[in-house]
């Protein structure tokens, strides 16, 4: 094990850490709210000191194995919960820490699960501020719980990729590192250097939250609303600014219809795989238009919501409204952003089983979505039908194909691997949180679907209408490692847990 760079790293995650609080300390200035601003200071001094401890050292051997990276992954995402945490407790905002880092965790996962009920919102929208009272407001607070979102979207090791020094990424292998932090059986550089993938990446993905913000400011938001609903929708993380999701838009949004047809393509726009992005940027369109897992992906995005809308459509009582309320649900659960515009914890019986069921198939490879991933799905699912036509034909070669290229016998292990962990930790989790809470089943089952799909909002107690908080710490612990093990794709974090890691024989 290489800890010294594996040290190194973190130092760098740090320092990015304490960077982007900046932004956040902004906002509490611009809006006057001077009390918050050692909701920050504090933090932003800590990262700082102990970053710049932790990389004043450059390790001579830079070299990142697989191991290595996994680990480094996974213990970065814990320690920049640990400190992402400190701005809500010092604002007050949410005193307990352990309620603090589940808030923490849903919005660096992109989860968007909360424990804030309408009292924490109103201190953000409440109509009689006074002056005097205005500067104990949390706009700068909330942004920063938005803004955790967006930042862990496309992985926030991903950005110090990107930013490290070109000297810091020789004769590394920090392919690993993005391999851990990106989303789906398979991450390969689409350029032949690891920093600049990282940085197109990042690059793709700041012009398209840009794009979804100026388009929220055209449907009638103001410039922080529109930023923090882009931040949410693009990290597919969910955290809204108001206390009923997005049900707000038609109170507060000059033309709410616009603002959630926006949203519904956003949330599926940054689900798909941002390779494919970069393919029509170097003229590779046609390529990018038919690839199998967007094909699949297409699909079942357009079956949901024809279930969906057959189900609601006497609720709503016209065509217009149902595919506009059921398409913006089908792609907020699909992409596991979170947002809602309706309470679908009152909908039928077959609309919530069709939403359930397109939490666990998520979001495309090598997007900012949660859920099992498409691409795996589809790869398990092939290799299952072609080892069935091998026991019919033994003779028979088994090939598995998937985007017109035979696929490897590691990746199909790895597929089967995944989804035989991610089913012992659900089940696993669900013992526990059963035995802590006792909650209906219906509770209980879609809170650990929920955060380990990173979706956010389940049924039953944990809905839309609701929150979390009311969930004992013990099952608020369990829940924030289901969702740091669903975001990173189980294995880095199982690495973490792994004594075999830490000590040698």
């Amino acid at each position: 094990m290489n800890f010294k760079m594996m040290r190194y790293i973190t130092g760098q995650l740090l320092l990015a850490e304490g960077a982007l609080m900046a932004l956040p300390f902004a906002v509490s200035l611009i809006y006057g709210e001077f009390s918050s601003l050692w909701a920050f200071i504090i933090p932003m001094a800590a990262l700082f000191i102990l970053g710049a401890l932790m990389v004043v050292f450059k390790p001579a051997d830079k070299t990142l194995g697989v191991k290595e990276g996994f680990v480094t992954v996974g213990l970065s995402w814990i320690v920049l919960s640990l400190f992402g945490a400190l701005p809500f407790v010092i604002s007050g905002l949410i005193p307990n820490y352990i309620d603090a880092f589940f808030e923490t965790v849903s919005g660096f996962t992109t989860t968007g699960a909360s424990v804030l009920d309408g009292a924490a919102f109103g201190k953000l929208w409440h109509p009689e501020l006074s002056p005097e009272s205005a500067m104990m407001g949390m706009r700068g607070v909330f942004f920063w719980r938005s803004f955790t979102n967006w930042i862990g979207g496309m992985g926030v090791l991903v950005f110090v990729l990107a930013v490290m020094p070109q000297q810091d990424m020789k004769s590394s292998r920090l392919v690993h590192v993005m391999r851990a932090e990106m989303p789906g059986p398979k991450v390969d550089k689409i350029v032949p250097t690891i920093k600049k993938t990282a940085a197109i990446m990042y690059g793709i993905y700041i012009v398209m939250t840009l794009a979804c913000t100026a388009f929220l400011l055209f449907g009638g938001m103001d410039l922080y609303e529109a930023l923090t609903t882009s931040f949410s929708a693009a990290g597919t993380g969910g955290f809204a600014i108001w206390s009923d999701s997005m049900t707000s838009f038609y109170g507060t949004v000059a033309h709410p219809e616009f603002c959630v047809w926006v949203l519904s393509i956003f949330m599926l726009l940054f689900a798909i795989n941002f390779n494919l992005y970069y393919l029509i940027l170097t003229g590779k369109a046609l390529s990018a238009l038919f690839s199998e897992e967007l094909r699949w992906f297409s699909g079942f995005v357009a079956a949901a919501t024809a279930l969906v809308a057959f189900d609601t459509y006497d609720k709503f009582g016209n065509i217009a409204d149902t595919i506009r309320h059921s398409l913006f649900q089908v792609s907020s659960v699909i992409s596991t952003t979170g947002f809602a515009t309706d309470d679908f914890n009152l909908w039928g019986n077959l609309a919530k089983t069709t939403l359930l069921i397109i939490m666990f198939i998520g979001a495309c490879a090598g997007s900012t979505g949660g859920g099992i991933k498409v691409s795996r799905l589809v790869i398990a699912l092939k290799s299952t039908v072609e080892e069935v036509r091998h026991m019919v034909h033994p003779r028979r070669v088994k090939t598995v194909h998937f985007e017109g290229k035979a696929v490897d016998k590691e990746t199909q292990r790895g597929a089967f691997a995944f989804i035989i962990t991610y089913a012992f930790i659900f089940f696993a989790s669900f013992l526990l949180v059963a035995i802590f809470d006792g909650r209906s089943i219906e509770t209980t089952f879609s809170a650990i679907a929920a955060c380990i799909n990173n979706i956010g909002p389940g049924l039953g107690d944990v809905g839309p209408a609701s929150n979390y908080a009311s969930l004992s710490y013990a099952s608020k612990i369990i829940l924030s490692f289901d969702m740091l093990f669903g975001r990173l794709e189980i294995f880095p974090m199982l690495l973490v847990f792994s004594p075999a890691v830490w000590f040698k024989k």
